[in-house]
């Protein structure tokens, strides 16, 4: 006994397990990128053209990481994917759902009916399915009218006759009281059986139209949901990989594949979302300015607290006002494959651009086409290609090229700055080599390992969050009272949606007086987010499929 005692004793404590491995991928409009991570390690990275079929498209980034880095698919914790399908969908009116807008709030609202400012193209592709019934709050929950359950079973019955298969419902101030949209939609179900109905509370903010905006382009891509997420999760399937697959929302937290069938509007803008969270976790910068420099276009915006700052005004979809979680960019069509244009001393840069044809069309890959990479390579800031297909490029052209492009971009990063110093920007995305080592407002730049994927990085690392929005009345109850209410349900919500209780904080807090409300009101907005709750896949030692073989 005392030999194993002692044996036990040299042997010292157990070694730690490896962390879960996670592959994250994002699928952007020109590239699908994609990494392979173990805890905070990135051990492999690969980038390839995003395809039409989305099934191949996934399997070929999941295979190209197998190139870079052999594991074993059972091994994987968790699959993450940022995805523009949903936003794209939007955009060019195609396979929308004809969609059933029903709002509760007669006799007041009646004014501007739902689809008054949509465009006429994208209004006519969910149909003009317009109902207008009575019920609704007040800012305080008070209702503006009863329901009238018959209105509502009228209505459904016309819903089932027209063959109509997705319905949004709207509430005046239904994120103060749902229940009026919830005894609807059980009221809806019934009378039109099979159905899928969204909800305006569980979707947007305080404001009825965005909102009432947001659940119809939610509702209306139930079918483009159906499709994508059953194609992401069989191209993961076909990778041998049994993991759990969750979607990149727009807020740069996770959410399920059944949540993303349900709210897919949830995913527009997650692409300059993961970049942005991305850059955080690849520089350790939590508070600054992040530029996403890709192919086509430059967004910038602005970390707070680690997670992107969020637009306080309406963002068009499509040409539609919504009110959901969106970052606060600003863009330029402005990125490596940008064409220039030699006129004068200062050359014309964009924001026309060869996008994917950049290996086939830059001059540096012995093509015709002068573009941003070319300017870059002949200016010293990159090799990229070919740098003797550029070698007689006028040096004044070039400086006057890469000038202007630090030029533009300064001012971007001006316009997310919220005060006049300079602060510490971080640039990401394979076009970021455009830039050198200084930029003016600028602090420092940071220019992290990876950054050429740091959008599929901040897939990968993504946490899970869960967000109160609501307005108070503090002549009923304590200001303390009611922030500590709102925290406790943000809180609530995160850990429901999948987060780890322990991990789970608060990270912002917003308290707007409203003036023009009686009983001293107030709206109060607060986000919270942790940890995804990942089991470790696999079983038995696993190291040396996840190590490439020597």
């Amino acid at each position: 006994m005392e030999a194993e005692s002692a044996e036990a004793g040299r042997a010292g404590p157990p070694a730690p397990s490896p962390a879960p491995l996670r592959v994250g991928i994002d699928v952007g409009g020109t590239n699908t990128d994609a990494v392979l991570m173990e805890g905070a390690e990135v051990l492999a990275v690969h980038k390839t053209s995003t395809s039409q079929d989305v099934t191949e498209g996934i399997c070929a980034a999941i295979e190209g990481l197998q190139g870079q880095q052999r594991f074993v698919p059972g091994a994987i914790a968790a699959v993450m994917i940022g995805t523009t399908h949903f936003t794209n969908a939007v955009v060019e009116g195609r396979r929308l759902a004809p969609t059933a807008a029903i709002r509760l709030g007669l006799p007041a609202t009646a004014s501007l009916p739902p689809l008054t400012d949509w465009p006429p193209a994208l209004r006519g592709a969910v149909g003009e399915h317009v109902f207008l019934c009575h019920g609704g709050r007040e800012f305080d929950g008070r209702p503006i009218s009863s329901l009238d359950e018959a209105e509502v079973e009228a209505v459904a019955r016309e819903i089932a006759g027209r063959g109509i298969r997705t319905v949004a419902i709207t509430s005046v101030f239904a994120p103060v009281d749902p229940q009026d949209e919830r005894r609807a939609a059980a009221i809806v179900a019934r009378g039109a059986p099979g159905v899928a109905i969204s909800c305006s509370h569980e979707l947007g903010r305080i404001g009825l139209l965005e909102r009432e905006n947001a659940t119809i382009l939610n509702a209306c891509l139930v079918d483009v949901a159906a499709h994508i997420t059953g194609a992401l999760a069989r191209a993961v399937a076909r990778a041998g990989i049994a993991a759990p697959l969750y979607i990149s929302q727009n807020d740069g937290t996770l959410m399920s594949v059944e949540a993303c069938r349900r709210y897919p509007v949830a995913t527009f803008a997650s692409g300059p979302t993961n970049s942005m969270r991305g850059a955080a976790f690849l520089s350790g910068e939590t508070d600054c300015a992040v530029v996403d420099v890709g192919g086509t276009t430059t967004d910038v915006g602005a970390l707070v607290h680690g997670f992107p700052r969020e637009a306080a005004v309406a963002i068009a979809v499509g040409g539609v006002r919504t009110n959901f979680r969106m970052p606060d960019l600003v863009s330029v069509g402005l990125g490596g494959g940008s064409v220039v244009r030699p006129h004068g001393p200062r050359p014309e840069i964009g924001p026309d651009s060869v996008g994917y044809e950049l290996t086939q069309r830059a001059r540096v890959f012995g093509g015709p086409t002068l573009t941003a990479t070319d300017l870059a390579v002949a200016g010293g800031r990159c090799a990229i290609g070919d740098p003797g297909r550029v070698e007689g490029l006028d040096p004044r052209l070039a400086a006057a090229g890469l000038e202007l492009i630090e030029s533009r971009i300064a001012e971007l990063v001006d316009r997310v700055k919220t005060g006049p110093d300079p602060v510490p920007v971080v640039l990401v995305g394979g076009g970021s080599v455009l830039l050198g080592d200084r930029l003016p407002g600028a602090s420092r730049l940071v220019r992290p390992d990876h950054f050429a994927v740091a959008n599929a990085i901040g897939a990968a690392i993504a946490q899970v969050g869960g967000e109160t929005d609501t307005v108070v009345a503090l002549a009923d109850r304590p200001r303390e009272q009611a922030l500590a209410d709102a925290k406790r349900s943000a809180v609530e919500r995160a850990v429901a949606a999948g987060a780890r209780a322990a991990t789970v904080r608060v990270v912002d807090v917003e308290e707007v007086p409203l003036a023009y409300l009686p009983s001293n009101a107030v709206r109060i907005r607060v986000k919270a987010v942790g940890d995804l709750e990942l089991a470790r896949a696999g079983s038995g030692d696993t190291a040396a499929g996840r190590r490439r073989s020597p």
